[in-house]
């Protein structure tokens, strides 16, 4: 049986980013496993379950599947984990990840042995950060001269304020198209079009939330796995 490994943020996930791919694969045959950086239940962000932002049906299927999976509610600690065991390794998003998943060095050795290894990686929306922050074997940025999508600045320029503060308050520390374009990433978040997921290698990487679907069915195809919508 195939195997993914989700790396959750405990600051906040976007939970379409991570609840559409982890039901997607699972649907589709795949041992998934959850890990957090400290092993403590991810929390979804607030916004991804809000009915006014999402729509009343999304946001009771989220927060349905964020209550009720055992996975989500008993995660692995993530320093515990290896990317030699699974075929894939899924960073969903959400702001949280630039507080936590993107900074953490068990996550970019995740990501690194991954892209360089025999699975594949697929990265999300925000959790595209942390390619900025992650290097290949030979020290060089993992992302140089990839081509990526991702959170764009265009739609971070509606949610923060002239400071860079989130609508609760928190400051967002780095906007994620900068820091990915600084170190070398081919970045185009095909704005003119619905969705956005780039394969480049073994390495797929996704815009948002409504890429997210689309970003599970890529990952599966990528991983010679049979879709039946």
């Amino acid at each position: 049986m195939p195997s993914a490994l989700f790396v959750v943020s405990e600051h906040g996930y976007w939970g379409e980013e991570c609840i559409e791919p982890l039901t997607t694969l699972s649907d589709a045959g795949v041992d998934v496993t959850v890990a957090t950086p400290t092993g403590d239940p991810p929390e979804v962000d607030e916004r991804s379950v809000d009915p006014e932002n999402v729509g009343e049906e999304q946001a009771e299927w989220v927060m349905d599947v964020h209550e009720s999976d055992e996975r989500l509610q008993n995660p692995e600690p993530l320093a515990r984990q290896t990317a030699g065991d699974y075929d894939t390794v899924v960073f969903p998003g959400g702001h949280g990840t630039e507080w936590d998943i993107n900074q953490d060095s068990h996550a970019r050795d995740l990501l690194r042995d991954t892209v360089e290894g025999d699975g594949v990686a697929l990265v999300v929306c925000h959790a595209v950060g942390i390619l900025a922050f992650t290097r290949d074997s030979d020290g060089g940025f993992l992302v140089d001269g990839r081509d990526v999508t991702g959170f764009p600045n265009e739609w971070e320029e509606g949610i923060v304020d002239d400071d860079d503060l989130m609508p609760d308050g928190r400051k967002l520390p780095y906007w994620v198209e900068d820091e990915v374009k600084a170190a070398g990433g081919n970045w185009d978040a095909e704005l003119d079009q619905d969705t956005s997921v780039t394969v480049d290698g073994s390495l797929v990487t996704a815009r948002g939330p409504g890429s997210s679907h689309a970003a599970a069915v890529t990952l599966l195809d990528e991983l010679g796995i049979e879709y039946e919508d």
